[in-house]
């Protein structure tokens, strides 16, 4: 902390008060040395607390002292008579001691409330986007498994191409009436830096690649699972690996995968 942090946290008054453990005290002790101010501030708390005791204790009137020094003149005083102590003063100091520990106390309390309360709801927010994230997973999850299992998409495999990435295999399911397809990449390897996968639809005769889609963000789909839009009349679907921001047509020595639609 510094100093105005210590100033502020009421660690000074207990100090004053005598109130702290003794590893608190040997920080604060440690900061009178180090910050001018700190010793400062102790110097006008124990001011304080001086002259919180004096107005505790009722002071004696002249006319009462004048009384007591005309009835006592001429009377000899014992030796080693033990001096009486001022229990207002002593009276006085007590009180304003347990004052002030009950106020710093009660101020340390309120301190460490704000900062549980603090932390609680910096806990809050991040089971907040914990709890978000995963219903946005689970809202993915029933979407993808609605696609797979509907009789609405037909699915279509794409096997490797042997010349190319004979291992690779991808899967497009698609509506001819929502004109939507679902793409599933997970048997494709991870595509190399400055590289994307673009997906084509063809019709045969003649051959005719449309661009349907650019799998730009394939590292942020968790899934691999990715929507496209498709057009009417498409006969096959393919996949090759292209320059990032896709092609104008496919690079055929690129082509990691092909599948023809069953009629």
């Amino acid at each position: 902390m510094n100093e105005q942090d210590i100033i502020a946290s009421g660690l000074l008054e207990l100090y004053v008060t005598g109130s702290l453990s003794e590893e608190d005290r040997l920080k604060v002790e440690t900061a009178i040395q180090e910050y001018p101010a700190i010793k400062e501030e102790v110097e006008k708390i124990e001011s304080a607390l001086m002259q919180l005791s004096e107005s505790a204790s009722a002071p004696v009137s002249d006319s009462v002292w004048r009384e007591i020094t005309a009835q006592t003149s001429g009377v000899r005083t014992l030796d080693h008579k033990p001096k009486r102590r001022n229990w207002n003063a002593i009276t006085g100091w007590a009180a304003a001691i347990l004052c002030f520990a009950g106020i710093f106390w009660m101020i340390k309390q309120n301190n460490d409330l704000k900062d549980r309360i603090r932390v609680t709801n910096t806990n809050n927010v991040v089971l907040k986007e914990k709890l978000e994230n995963t219903e946005t997973k689970l809202a993915e999850n029933s979407e993808y498994l609605e696609v797979i299992l509907s009789d609405d998409f037909t699915p279509v495999v794409l096997p490797g191409n042997e010349a190319v990435a004979p291992d690779a295999l991808a899967t497009v399911y698609f509506s001819e009436e929502e004109t939507v397809a679902y793409v599933d990449v997970n048997g494709l390897p991870e595509p190399p830096e400055g590289k994307v996968y673009q997906v084509w639809s063809l019709t045969m005769n003649p051959l005719t690649p449309t661009s349907i889609g650019v799998l730009d963000s394939y590292d942020d789909n968790e899934y691999k699972l990715f929507k496209i839009e498709i057009i009417p009349g498409q006969e096959a679907f393919g996949i090759t690996l292209e320059p990032a921001g896709g092609s104008e047509a496919p690079t055929l020595e690129q082509l990691y995968t092909l599948g023809t639609i069953t009629p």
